[in-house]
This record gives C-alpha cells, sequence and structure tokens, in this order.
C-alpha cells in the first residue's frame, strides 16, 4: 500500500506539469486556430535555457524563471510573426505541416547544438525529499505541481476577468466579428502564442530540476499534451488538469507495476478507450465546444 499511495503521489505532482503543458497547446489551438506540434520543442527549450543558465553561471532553475519568462515570450512573437501569421489563412493542414517542419528543425538544431546526451540540473533543491509520515515527497516535484496550478489559475483569471482575457475569448468565438468590430486580432495573435510560449517554457524550467533535457523530449511532452488535451476534453481548461493529473498518474503506475518500455503503451490504450467512448473527452461538450478555447 505504501509503494501504490508513494507512486500515484509522483504521478499526481508530475501530472500538474503536463496539465500546464496542455492549458498552453489548449489555448493555442482555441485561439490562434493552429495545432502546434512543436509545443513540445518549447517545452525543451525552456529546460535547455535553464541547464545552460545553471551550467554557465549556476543560475538555480527557480531563478532563472526571471529570464526564461521574457526570452519565451520573445520567441513566441518570433513563431507567430515569422513562421504562423504568413499561413494563417492557409488549410488546417498547411498550419500542421508547418508546425512539424518547426518541430523538426528545433529537435534537429538542438541534436547539432548540443548532441544527444542527456543533461540535468544538480541544484541545491533536486534531490531534497519532504518525509509525511511513511511517504517522501520530492520536494522539486511539489514545486511543480504547485508552480503549475498556479499559473493556469492565472491564466484562468486572465481569460475571464481582463479585457484583454476577453477580447481573446471573442477572437476565439467570432473571429470575423472581431475584425469587423475593430479588434487589431493579429496583434492579439502575436500576445497568444507568445503566452503559449512562456506556458511551455516555464513548465520546462519547472521540470528542469527533476528531469533531463535531450533534443527529443519534446517529442515526448507533445505526445502527451494531445493525449492530455483529447481525454479531458478539447477547449476545456478544467479538462486539461484533470487530464493532465489522471495521466501523471497513470504513467507513474504503469511504469512501476507493468514496465517502464510499456508506460506509453498504456497512455495510448488510454486514449483509444477515451476516443471511442467519448470522442469530446471527458468534459468537452462536443463539436464546437473548442472554438471558445478556454472554458
Amino acid at each position: 500500500m505504501q509503494t501504490l499511495i508513494q507512486t500515484l503521489v509522483a504521478g499526481v505532482l508530475l501530472g500538474g506539469v503536463y496539465a500546464l503543458v496542455s492549458v498552453g497547446l489548449n489555448l493555442m489551438f482555441g485561439v490562434v486556430r493552429i495545432i502546434n506540434f512543436a509545443h513540445g520543442e518549447l517545452v525543451m527549450a525552456g529546460m535547455y535555457l535553464t541547464f545552460w543558465l545553471w551550467a554557465l553561471w549556476g543560475v538555480d532553475p527557480y531563478v532563472s524563471l526571471l529570464i526564461v519568462t521574457p526570452v519565451m515570450f520573445l520567441v513566441g512573437l518570433v513563431l507567430q510573426r515569422v513562421v504562423i501569421q504568413p499561413i494563417q489563412g492557409s488549410s488546417a493542414v498547411m498550419k500542421i505541416f508547418m508546425t512539424v517542419g518547426v518541430s523538426i528543425v528545433l529537435q534537429n538544431l538542438a541534436l547539432y547544438l548540443w548532441d544527444g546526451e542527456h543533461r540535468s540540473v544538480n541544484s541545491a533543491t533536486s534531490g531534497a525529499v519532504l518525509q509525511v509520515a511513511e511517504i517522501a515527497i520530492s520536494v522539486p516535484r511539489l514545486i511543480a505541481f504547485g508552480g503549475a496550478l498556479l499559473l493556469v489559475a492565472a491564466l484562468f483569471h486572465l481569460m475571464n476577468r481582463t479585457l484583454t482575457g476577453k477580447v481573446l475569448r471573442s477572437i476565439a468565438e467570432d473571429r470575423s466579428t472581431a475584425v469587423l468590430m475593430g479588434v487589431p486580432v493579429k496583434r492579439f495573435y502575436l500576445a497568444a502564442t507568445g503566452l503559449t510560449a512562456v506556458l511551455a517554457g516555464v513548465a520546462g524550467s519547472l521540470l528542469t530540476p527533476f528531469t533531463s533535457v535531450f533534443p527529443l523530449f519534446g517529442v515526448h511532452m507533445t505526445l502527451i499534451a494531445f493525449i492530455v488535451v483529447v481525454i479531458g476534453g478539447m477547449g476545456n481548461m478544467v479538462g486539461a488538469v484533470v487530464g493532465g493529473i489522471l495521466l501523471g498518474g497513470v504513467e507513474t503506475l504503469a511504469g512501476t507495476y507493468i514496465a517502464p518500455a510499456l508506460q506509453q503503451v498504456v497512455l495510448f490504450v488510454l486514449f483509444i478507450v477515451v476516443v471511442l467512448l467519448r470522442p469530446q473527452g471527458l468534459f468537452g461538450a462536443g463539436a464546437g465546444s473548442e472554438e471558445v478555447g478556454l472554458k
């Protein structure tokens, strides 16, 4: 029983980061109408930036957030302005191919610059453990979980309580009407993509103290994010949070009680079962609800 509880705690804490990554993917799709297959590579970029800040100048991963956040926002602006905006009016297939291309470029660029070596941070908190009764809780995972939920809550507040968030939601619901009303849609697309990149980069920084980074790490995160979004329900923030925590728990349990090599097999079996039984996801409201993007 102790092993089961220990495993569940570790999985749930990891699931918080999965939720943060998935919410970013939801935001991108809901507002900019792009299924971003390079989203995981943005997480990888945040991890590499955090790692090198620590390796070269000894910057603590959590302090590095002060640098990672604005840098990733800038990366998001460049991604939107240079890559996505020119094809904004193209077909969905063309947009998918473009983001797949960006994903491959970033993977190979990381491979060229830093080879395939796994790199990890050994900061002051990396090995810290909080003992609660018989359960040992990893402090970096606990911080990652808390930080991820705080960011999701902040995003929820932004989207529902601020003028910027309401404009983003109006664009998601009816872009044409927003344009007719004089809303500078392209400018808000830039803000949405920048915000998405920030969420991914911060998730990467929170992962770095207990997870190693390598050039193909983004592929894993992209797959996880898509599974979470589909299971939780496209466009549903609560669904993304619950789906992320659920997936983290299932992944960790599968690795402990079945086999580490079969973790992704179990996740995709769960994905297939949910799609067959409830295509709109656990919290989805059916066709059309995904257009809201951030319920």
